[in-house]
């Protein structure tokens, strides 16, 4: 299975790094091959609404949105790691998001997703846009889901390493197929 793992953390190690790590471990060491894109690292520029991809066509920016166009069209799953930020996904991963655009007529194709999602607070409540918007995302898609880790209580960085989530990751990855 072809794998596309996009992050959004501006963390290299942050919390939800830290579980994009595990689940990439247990999905290669299951066979997979795992491309990852960390997009707080990445030159990506948001969407202009230009239209002038045509929903299927190149974009007007020249950018490193090119490695997920090529590795997404192939991909068998798409895993989403990010953290939390005032109740909505990293803006560094919301931008690559928004870049589906350019090729939304060609990602409308049976995949599984994945979502690794970290925040600071222990509030349900907080997490349902986030949770929304992956659902509604998916559905427009076409796209299943394959599983979910909801990390609430990550406040400071490092402390999913004292946590079960990683060892969730790991799991996920290993046994998604």
């Amino acid at each position: 299975m072809n794998i596309l793992l996009l992050t959004g953390s501006p963390r290299r190690h942050g919390n939800s790094n830290t579980l994009a790590d595990f689940f990439a471990k247990g999905a290669s060491e299951a066979g997979h091959t795992v491309n990852r894109f960390d997009a707080a690292f990445r030159n990506v520029h948001p969407c202009t609404a230009c239209n002038s991809c045509g929903m299927d066509g190149p974009c007007v920016f020249a950018d490193d949105f090119a490695f997920v166009r090529e590795h997404i069209l192939k991909a068998d799953a798409v895993a989403f790691a990010s953290p939390m930020y005032y109740f909505g996904l990293s803006s560094q991963l919301k931008a690559v998001i928004d870049r589906f655009y350019a090729i939304s007529s060609r990602l409308h194709t049976p995949k599984k997703a994945v979502l690794m999602l970290t925040y600071a607070d222990n509030s349900r409540r907080e997490e349902a846009p986030i949770l929304t918007h992956y659902e509604v995302l998916l559905d427009y898609l076409g796209w299943t889901d394959a599983g979910r880790i909801v990390a609430p209580g990550m406040w400071p960085a490092g402390a999913i390493k004292h946590s079960s989530y990683p060892q969730k990751a790991w799991e996920l990855g290993k046994s998604l197929g």
